[in-house]
């Protein structure tokens, strides 16, 4: 699902889960392994996709909803606690890491997957991308981190327009906002990482850590507010109203607005 490399102080990361690299237990289970295992001599982490329709569709639906479906009603909220739990972490830890992280993004990056890519210091988008948060569609608001790291980033404009409207911006528009700082040609993302890491090695490591702590901080406060609404909407029948739709839908791409 996930493949790792390192090589000269770069860890990459392949995100290979295909249809397209849904956020479940499967792929915090790789992440978390990595996350345990990062080189104490790494400088840059790039994370990037191998899937055809994009970096990350978001969290696996399916997954979660055969989840509630499997948990009694009033257990919801202490599963799908423990779930942002984990997944919390996971994405702290990725946001805090003394490296600098670099996100590649082409295609598809929806909910939780926008939300992953938010944890990167900086991102690299192909002419393809496309960021959305489509969580209202389900009676939730994004759960994993999204709006509390996009805030760090973007103007509030930005960010109302992208929870409440469900719309989707694509790269020039991200690269306006400050959302990303370059856009290239498809196929060209990779490339692109790969260049800034071997900028970013050669730099004095201590310095380098020192100068991300200085302009990235976890925003842990809003982070908790997020959690706990998260979970009071998940609660509610909407939710799985909406999971069960999205399941038994025949659409080829459901999760777009």
């Amino acid at each position: 699902m996930i493949v790792m490399s390192y090589q000269d102080g770069v860890h990459e990361l392949a995100l290979g889960a295909p249809p397209c690299n849904e956020i479940g237990s499967a792929m915090l289970t790789e992440l978390e392994a990595f996350l345990t295992s990062v080189d104490p001599e790494a400088h840059t982490l790039i994370l990037h996709s191998t899937q055809r329709g994009g970096f990350c569709t978001g969290a696996d639906l399916r997954e979660l909803y055969q989840g509630l479906c499997d948990t009694p009603p009033e257990q919801h909220g202490a599963r799908v606690g423990d779930f942002i739990d984990r997944i919390h972490r996971v994405m702290d830890t990725i946001d805090m890491l003394p490296l600098t992280t670099i996100g590649v993004i082409h295609g598809v990056c929806f909910g939780g997957g926008f939300e992953l890519a938010l944890t990167c210091d900086i991102l690299i988008a192909e002419k393809s991308a496309r960021f959305c948060f489509p969580e209202l569609r389900l009676g939730i608001v994004p759960g994993f981190g999204g709006i509390p790291r996009l805030r760090r980033d973007v103007g509030n404009a930005l960010i109302r327009d992208l929870l409440l409207s469900g719309r989707s911006i694509g790269a020039a528009k991200a690269l306006a906002a400050g959302l990303v700082s370059q856009v290239v040609i498809a196929g060209e993302g990779l490339l692109a990482a790969r260049s800034l890491a071997a900028q970013s090695g050669k730099f004095d490591g201590h310095a380098r850590r020192a100068a991300k702590a200085f302009i990235k901080q976890l925003p842990a406060e809003e982070l908790a507010r997020e959690r706990a609404l998260f979970v009071e909407l998940a609660q509610r029948p909407a939710l799985l109203a909406a999971l069960k739709r999205f399941v038994e839908s025949t659409d080829l791409r459901p999760y777009l607005p």
